[in-house]
């Protein structure tokens, strides 16, 4: 999802235009290295764990994890990618948060600087398939008061009918013979250059602690702290099946 997001628009549509653009992503990206590890990372195990079949007493296996990249070429210099995933979460969704910037000046009065917030572009991948804009409004006949309002676009609403699960879309490309969705080896190597340094920080002494975290919640405590102390939050809403 970091990759779409941070990708340009091949000059085709075409599978290997679409993943040579994914791998200039992965290029990109800046390694973690030294104490980014226990800077930019967070991980966490859900209470109740240990108690599963087949888990050792003592697991140190992680069953939550976020961090912060960056990538490091001219579009995206400067600008924070923060990834989160979990199991035993609140609920099951898969999104693209895009948390836009405050405005540079605040021209209202103080109280409704106050009430100011970021826009944000919601890009709903799984189950409730869908885009939605958060901004900021004025209140009709309210004087100088605001507040968040949204646009929202669903495709089951739009599209009556069923969507096609992630692997019978697959499947279906597989048929149509377009590997667009389908990740590439020198995808894949890179990807893998990313993720396994952290997992071989989490297992040394530099790595930050495995927090617990209760079911059905958003993931450890400390992650939003660690998120707060950014000056920062995360996006912690349920998709609303419609």
């Amino acid at each position: 999802l970091m990759m779409i997001t941070a990708m340009e628009a091949p000059v085709r549509y075409e599978a290997d235009l679409v993943r040579d653009e994914k791998v200039k992503v992965l290029r990109a990206v800046r390694p973690l290295a030294g104490a980014d590890f226990a800077r930019d990372t967070v991980r966490g195990q859900y209470d109740g764990y240990l108690r599963e079949n087949g888990v050792p007493a003592n697991s140190q296996t992680a069953t939550f994890a976020a961090l912060k990249l960056h990538v490091d070429n001219w579009r995206w210099n400067g600008v924070p990618f923060y990834l989160r995933s979990g199991k035993a979460m609140s609920c099951r969704t898969t999104q693209i948060v895009i948390q836009f910037r405050k405005p540079p000046h605040m021209m209202f009065s103080d109280g409704a600087k106050r009430q100011m917030d970021a826009n944000r572009l919601v890009i709903q991948i799984q189950p409730a398939e869908g885009i939605q804009m958060h901004f900021m409004t004025k209140v009709p006949d309210a004087g100088m008061k605001l507040r968040m309002t949204d646009l929202d676009f669903s495709f089951q609403r739009e599209f009556s009918g069923s969507l096609p699960d992630a692997y019978q879309r697959l499947l279906l490309d597989v048929i149509n013979g377009d590997a667009s969705l389908f990740a590439r080896s020198d995808e894949v190597e890179l990807a893998w250059g990313i993720v396994d340094p952290i997992l071989a920080a989490w297992q040394s002494p530099a790595a930050p602690p495995l927090e617990s975290y209760a079911v059905n919640g958003w993931g450890p405590d400390g992650c939003s702290q660690w998120m707060s102390e950014q000056g920062r939050q995360w996006f912690d809403v349920c998709p609303v099946l419609h």
